[in-house]
């Protein structure tokens, strides 16, 4: 479908440039934008000074506001344009995915691309088919979208520039896609943690040519986005997952390292902090619990203790082979995780909150951990911040925590935040500020210090938000369920 074309104003096309580069620094014009999800190498820490509102609502501060339709996916910002997703019509079986382009400081329509999506897969709510964010380097914007593939658009028109099918992802346990594209240099890189075929690839940003692809057959299901990580005069791309931290050569995908202090299910992407690379954890179950029983609860339809064939989505059929070791057409006991987890990583759930140098070559596990906090409860969901030397997380419950970066001691753990609910987006700094927001769509608003300090207890913005919210020219860009709410200073 060709673009649709609104009046807008005239912008200057700024000098390509990206947020995140490969030594992971943020030019100075683009300190105001916010290019992928959670900003600048995925840290959710704003690098601008413009100050930032501290109280806001769904009618108070408000700059400007859209409908989109469904979607859970972050706003993306750069040279004055605002990009978002949704979904339109049947958000279960069949329905229209939708890329919008708004002027940021307005939120007038630049230009709307629709694309029907196709007969779509299950997945489990509270996920939605729009949960991928973009990524913009100010000329293009890169979306995905399981049934489409990955595309980029021109970010001033809208018109096609290439567009690269990929398989669709499989979960066992009917999750949904979520994986968002990043940006490193000239590429766009891509990494999905399925269940089924994991990989993580790089694709030429002009083109969409594949630069180069690695498969990842020891993963299980996860959402890491891949990060970039400066250590021992190297740039490396790191990416959590089932059991592995790993970093490999941005070039060629080449892994260099691995840390095999993960758990089974990684849903939250790592932070990085000159050398440090922190993550925060939570996968089900104890060391000793695998894939099996989660397995047994939510497919074993009829209880019997085992899986049948039918009990098994029908992408998997070779990996039930694999694991019916006596071709009785039923997985049972030890069956089940050697049907689906890898023979070298079958690791456990767990929680843990740790900080890995990275760097190196090969394994590093007993050379670059250099602290791990085992059952600190943190979130399974939400990634954590980490900002003036110190570690952030929240949790379902709205039970925060706080730790020291450089060697994890306890400044406050699993205090209450004033808003009791679940946490899907990741905490987000600005102007000094924290911003944690619960899926009820309450904002809380803390102190960036060491002690629990609120500056605001619960802005109420009135609708769901499962996105983490962006930063950019002194606003707060907020994805609702339904819509996008843009607030700031004192209107």
């Amino acid at each position: 479908m060709p673009p649709i074309h609104y009046p807008h104003r005239n912008l200057a096309l700024a000098a390509f440039g990206l947020a995140v580069v490969m030594t992971a620094a943020t030019r100075a014009d683009e300190a105001d934008e916010w290019r992928q999800f959670r900003g600048p190498n995925c840290s959710g820490v704003s690098q601008s000074d413009l100050p930032l509102p501290t109280e806001f609502s769904a009618t108070e501060n408000v700059v400007w506001s859209h409908e989109l339709g469904d979607g859970v996916a972050s706003a993306v910002i750069a040279d004055g344009r605002c990009y978002c997703t949704g979904l339109l019509g049947d958000t279960e079986t069949e329905g229209t995915f939708v890329v919008y382009c708004f002027d940021e400081a307005t939120g007038e329509p630049i230009w709307q691309r629709e694309f029907p999506t196709g007969e779509l897969p299950r997945i489990t709510r509270p996920n939605s088919h729009a949960s991928s964010t973009p990524a913009t380097d100010g000329e293009r914007v890169y979306v995905y979208f399981s049934t489409l593939g990955l595309m980029a658009l021109d970010g001033k028109t809208g018109d096609d520039v290439w567009h690269e099918k990929i398989q669709q992802p499989q979960y066992l346990l009917g999750w949904g896609a979520a994986s968002s594209p990043v940006l490193v240099d000239d590429l766009v890189i891509f990494a999905q943690d399925d269940d089924l075929n994991p990989f993580i690839a790089a694709y030429e940003a002009k083109t969409g040519s594949l630069r180069w692809r690695k498969e990842r057959p020891d993963m299980l299901g996860g959402y890491a986005a891949p990060v970039l990580c400066t250590a021992d005069g190297r740039t490396d791309i790191v990416l959590a997952g089932s059991g592995k931290l790993k970093g490999y050569r941005p070039q060629d995908g080449k892994e260099l390292w691995n840390c095999n202090t993960m758990l089974r299910t990684v849903m939250t992407t790592p932070v990085v902090v000159d050398e440090n690379i922190f993550i925060s954890i939570q996968s089900y179950g104890d060391t000793d619990r695998h894939l099996k029983p989660a397995l047994l609860q939510w497919k074993d339809t009829n209880q019997d203790g085992k899986l049948s064939r039918e009990e098994v989505p029908p992408a998997f059929s070779k990996k039930f082979d694999k694991g019916d070791a006596n071709q009785d057409d039923f997985l049972v006991d030890e069956e089940i995780d050697a049907a689906f987890q890898s023979a070298d990583n079958m690791v456990g759930g767990g929680q843990t909150i740790q900080s890995v140098r990275g760097g190196g070559h090969g394994d590093v596990t007993k050379t670059h951990v250099q602290w791990n906090l085992d059952n600190r409860s943190p979130s399974n969901l939400s990634s954590p911040l980490v900002v003036n030397g110190r570690v952030y997380v929240v949790k379902k419950g709205a039970l925060s925590s706080c730790f020291n970066a450089e060697d994890g001691a306890t400044s406050w753990k699993l205090k209450r935040l004033k808003n009791f609910g679940e946490y899907y987006a990741s905490p987000v700094y600005g102007d000094g500020k924290i911003y944690m927001t619960g899926e009820n769509g309450f904002v809380a608003v803390l102190d960036s210090g060491p002690e629990l300090k609120f500056l605001a207890e619960r802005n109420d913005l009135g609708e769901s938000i499962l996105a983490t919210p962006s930063i950019a020219n002194g606003k707060l860009f907020f994805r609702t369920r339904n819509r996008i709410l843009v607030v700031g200073g004192d209107q």
